[in-house]
Formats: structure tokens, sequence, C-alpha cells
């Protein structure tokens, strides 16, 4: 193509726009992120509070996908979302939803996970049929909120205490939900179909108390459970679950709640009854563990935990003072940034 003045001047005409442009957008960038909060990924604030009377959140899982926080409810049992700004509601309901327990956010298969109890008194849908009988796993559409298979999982066990609370799933979607009132731990398939995949009695809690609890999935093929009672965390192999082990630790976690895979090497642990999160390392496999940190988050019973990006949250559920009949209930509850 001959050259002309014509040409050249187009050409340095839709440099300086572009230029333009891009000074515009860069200036524009910068003037929201020193505004705090309108580009597409915020940075992370370190504490989301938000104010719900009596709500009694247990489980907390954070959806990338829409910058927002699931929470669970003992007393109302509805699925709640929750934004940074502190913005509460609903995102889902269902009338068998007696008490919303642990949550787990499958991303990949755009399922969201609940478990299901009836905590008694505690709960305003208990009834005197399911009051310490109810163990079930809810499974709901992520992005619509629509319930998609509701197992029921105590009667697997007819007649016995159960308490569904919490969940962990494998990479081929199976998940694996524990008993706090039974020494079970289920599994439901992709099809919904549920079976008891482990039940011993070394798993067991005095009655009354709460037994199995928090459980993360290892990518090594096993499962990290915790035992609140005895203050244990157990590897259960999944290819030989009767073959499950504790981890040896010299920490004791009396009163482990959540547990959080922070990688393949380090397990976080809520301990309400020690209003510590600890974090537990280890270079065996689990075999053994030993603390390479701790978080201390003062009297608010913390319960569970959910990663963001980088970053690890706990929620600060408060119910120490639901289970302790305080009146007026707690308003205000919280997520909060773990830093060690």
């Amino acid at each position: 193509m001959p050259y002309s003045f014509s040409s050249r001047a187009s050409q340095l005409t839709g440099r300086a726009l572009s230029g333009l442009l891009l000074s515009g957008l860069l200036a524009f960038a910068s003037s929201c992120s020193e505004d705090g909060g309108t580009l597409p990924f915020p940075a992370a604030p370190n504490t989301i509070t938000f104010t719900q009377p009596a709500l009694y959140p247990e489980g907390v899982q954070y959806d990338a996908k829409t910058n927002r926080y699931f929470v669970s409810s003992l007393t109302r049992g509805a699925i709640g979302q929750v934004q940074d700004n502190g913005n509460y509601r609903v995102f889902t309901d269902d009338a068998r939803l007696v008490s919303t327990i642990g949550l787990h956010l499958d991303a990949s298969r755009k399922r969201l996970l609940a478990a299901v109890s009836d905590p008694g008194s505690n709960s305003a849908r208990s009834t005197a049929a399911t009051a310490g009988q109810l163990a079930a796993l809810a499974i709901f559409n992520a992005d619509n909120g629509q319930l998609t298979n509701y197992v029921n999982l105590g009667t697997l066990r007819p007649g016995g205490g159960h308490f569904a609370n919490d969940i962990a799933v494998d990479a081929q979607g199976n998940a694996y939900v524990t008993d706090s009132f039974s020494p079970i731990i289920y599994k439901v398939d992709l099809q919904g179909n549920a079976s008891i995949f482990l039940e011993n009695s070394r798993l067991a809690a005095p009655a009354g108390a709460f037994g199995l609890n928090g459980i993360v999935y290892h990518p090594d093929g096993y499962l990290l459970v915790a035992q609140s009672t005895q203050g244990v965390v157990y590897k259960v192999p999944l290819n030989n679950p009767s073959a499950f082990t504790p981890v040896a630790s010299a920490q004791s976690l009396e009163g482990a709640d959540g547990l959080l895979l922070q990688d393949n090497k380090t397990l976080l642990v809520v301990s309400n009854s020690q209003s510590t999160i600890f974090r537990l390392n280890s270079t065996d496999n689990f075999t053994s563990a030993t603390v390479g940190g701790n978080f201390a988050t003062g009297n608010v019973f913390p319960t569970t935990l959910t990663r963001r990006g980088n970053d690890t949250y706990v929620l600060y559920a408060y119910l120490s003072a639901l289970f302790g009949g305080q009146n007026p209930p707690v308003s205000e509850f919280s997520i909060n940034k773990v830093r060690f």
C-alpha cells in the first residue's frame, strides 16, 4: 500500500484515541479501587457482619462465582446468602429444612449440599417425631436454589439418635455426612443412593454430646473427620473405612467442629470450646500432625470455615447463647478472616 500523509494521520489519531481510552480505563480502575468497591472482584474485607435476630447460623460456604456467602440456620432452617456489605436474604427454603447445619458448595457440579437435623426446641420447625432423630441431606441447585434431592439418612438406622452435622464430597461426587448422635458416616452417591460408609462404636460420644463433626476429603483418597468429645481427628481411607486411625498429635482438639484442608499438608481445625482455630501441619500424609499456628477468636463460638481465594474465613455463630437460652437472642453474626 502506498504511503500517504492521510493514512499516517489516521494511524496517529487511532493511536491517540487508544491511548486516551486506556488512560481513562486505568484512571477509572484506580478510582474504583480507592473508593473501595465497584471493581468486579473487590478486595476481601476482614469482617462481614450481618444482622438477623436469632438466626444462629452454623455452616458457611463462599461462592466465588457470585461473591456471596451461603449460611445455614439452626433455628429457622432456611439457607441464606450474605454479601460483603452485610446484606442478608433467604437463598432457599423448604418445610423439611428443620435445622440446617453444615454446608458444602460443590461448585463444579453446581450443587449446594446441606446437612439437615432437628435440635429440638431450638428450631421453630421441630416436631416430637424428629427431635434428636433427624439426619438428612438436602441438595440444591447452587444457581437458583431449587431443591433437587432430599435424602433421609436416619432411616438407615431407625430408632437411634441422629444429627447430621457436616459434609465432604470426593472427586467422583459422592457425599459423606457425619452423624453427631450416632457413630456413623453416611455416603450418598450422585444418584442419591444412601448407604452407611462407616459405623463404629469407637467413634461414639456420650448420650446428648456431639461426637462426629467436621469432615473433609483429601485428594490422596481419604477423609479427615473430627470427633468433638474425644478431641481427635481421624483419618478414614475411602477404600477401607474400617481401617480408620487417629491422626497422632500432641494438641488436644476437644470441641473440634469445622475442618478445612488448606493444602495437602495443612489442615485447619475449629475448636469452639477452646475458641481457637488450630493449623495442623503433616509431613506423613496425616498419620501425624503438629500445630503450626493458632488463631484465637474470643468467646464467639466459632463453627466452620470457608476459603475465599487465598484467604480463609470463619463463622462466629454464638451458639452458646442459643444453647444457654439467652434472651434477647443474638442479632449480629459475622464471617471473619483467619489470621495466624
